[in-house]
């Protein structure tokens, strides 16, 4: 039996390595820098990792897992099951199965993970869903993982996980507000020992939902993203869990890149000289947001990593939240749904972007005191001005995958804006489209050369 592990995380690597001691054979595709668990075979891309699989676990995170699903479907085989086990809401499963069964005729099955995979490995209970879930009992049970074969449709499995993800990623960040009180009061031991004599497994089990929220915090952030929405379906207020979630994206920070591809410093830098145009003519005219997103204030230019917001229109709540949560080098990135009706930003919060490092704003919205934005030299693009100020009430998501000008802008993407517009570049293709740019940038130099060549000799021959 062969396996294909989509995704070599943490919990990844370990699946693949409970299947390798059941005596699969396993391959293991990751675009990332992460380990290969020994005895995997390591594939240089999707396809090759899927082709031949009697079983292929997606493991990317829900963000990408559509993405992933359409790169695998074509590749898979008719009698090949394809698990998807990202945490993601019930829709999105309902989606990938689609793909899935229309372009290979394999079986989907939703699953998912209930329990901490590091400390139970690949025995932690799953709940299944969808046309696949009887075959996957099958296979995870003989590995001695605990399975509840729900049936029926795709999304049931994740409906049950999200479900559970309002509690325990909402006691994860308790526990993370609660411990970093304690510490800024002086007072962290107490703290800690109140909470531990409270949790079965004590300490032990404080430290790992406090790790686990610090540590995969933007993750758990979409996933109780998704949670909000299925309690609104459910006609329940939402608002418990987005406020968890937006405690997840804070305490991811600085490190809410883990799970992501990283622009490096070196990278950003190497941008710092390179004309929206020439990117723009790098990815064939498909990296520009539209012309009616404009700068604020001549002469403005900055170059950073997207800390994306997706709010209601006049609405800049979420905005105030990815302001507490960016570091320096980050471009905050804004879905206001086009509304020019309400400046989505003012003098006030630029001033504190500003102070926290965001290097500038793109809002697919309006602004308002763009003197003052000149004045403190805080680069703004945006749709209009207007003088009218924002709702504040929500609701809003940070740090998700966002549409704004035309574009798709992921969480840690590249963002560079100058006098003529905005350019978004995927974090995973910054460098190569960097050499793009500069060939672009060499020839029209030459071509600029030889036109201004050309025309000194013309007027010394008259």
């Amino acid at each position: 039996m062969r396996v294909g592990v989509l995704g070599l995380g943490e919990a990844g690597a370990l699946y693949a390595t409970g299947f390798l001691e059941s005596g699969w054979s396993v391959v293991g595709y990751d675009p990332g820098e992460v380990p290969t668990p020994n005895g995997v075979e390591r594939a240089g891309s999707v396809e090759a990792a899927v082709r031949g699989c009697d079983l292929v676990l997606g493991l990317t995170g829900a963000r990408v897992a559509l993405e992933v699903a359409q790169q695998a479907a074509p590749h898979l085989g008719a009698a090949a099951v394809y698990a998807d086990m990202n945490a993601g809401a019930p829709g999105l499963k309902q989606r990938i199965a689609e793909v899935v069964s229309a372009s290979s005729g394999a079986v989907f099955a939703d699953v998912s993970v209930i329990g901490s995979v590091p400390a139970n490995r690949h025995r932690t209970a799953l709940v299944t869903s969808g046309p696949g879930a009887t075959v996957v009992a099958d296979y995870f049970g003989a590995l001695g993982a605990p399975v509840e074969d729900l049936g029926g449709e795709p999304g049931a499995a994740s409906a049950r996980k999200l479900l559970r993800s309002v509690f325990m990623k909402g006691l994860g960040a308790v526990i993370v507000q609660a411990v970093e009180a304690g510490r800024a009061a002086g007072d962290e031991p107490w703290v800690r020992e109140q909470i531990a004599a409270e949790l079965a497994g004590g300490e032990n089990t404080l430290q790992r939902l406090y790790a686990g929220t610090t540590k995969h915090g933007l993750r758990r952030a979409f996933e109780l993203s998704a949670a909000a929405d299925l309690l609104a379906d459910l006609d329940l207020d939402a608002e418990l869990a987005r406020a968890v979630g937006r405690v997840h994206t804070l305490a991811a920070r600085p490190e809410r890149l883990h799970d992501m591809p990283l622009v490096s410093d070196e990278l950003l830098a190497a941008h710092r000289d390179i004309a929206t145009a020439n990117i723009g003519d790098a990815v064939d005219r498909l990296g520009l947001l539209d012309s009616g997103i404009r700068p604020m204030w001549q002469g403005a230019r900055a170059i950073g990593r997207a800390l994306t917001v997706w709010t209601r229109a006049g609405d800049n709540r979420a905005i105030h939240e990815a302001v507490k949560a960016a570091v320096p080098g980050d471009f905050i990135v804004v879905n206001g749904e086009g509304d020019t009706s309400r400046a989505l930003i003012g003098e006030l919060i630029a001033e504190r972007a500003k102070s926290r490092g965001v290097v500038g704003m793109v809002l697919d919205g309006a602004a308002r005191d763009i003197d003052v934005l000149a004045e403190i030299g805080f680069p703004v693009w945006a749709r209009a001005v207007t003088p009218a100020g924002p709702y504040k009430f929500g609701p809003g998501h940070v740090n998700v995958p966002v549409a704004v000008g035309g574009l798709v802008c992921r969480p840690g993407d590249l963002v560079v804006a100058d006098s003529d517009g905005v350019a978004v570049v995927p974090a995973d293709r910054a460098e190569s489209v960097l050499a793009a740019a500069r060939a672009v940038e060499a020839d029209e130099a030459g071509r600029r050369a030889s036109i201004r060549a050309a025309a000194a000799g013309t007027g010394g021959a008259s």
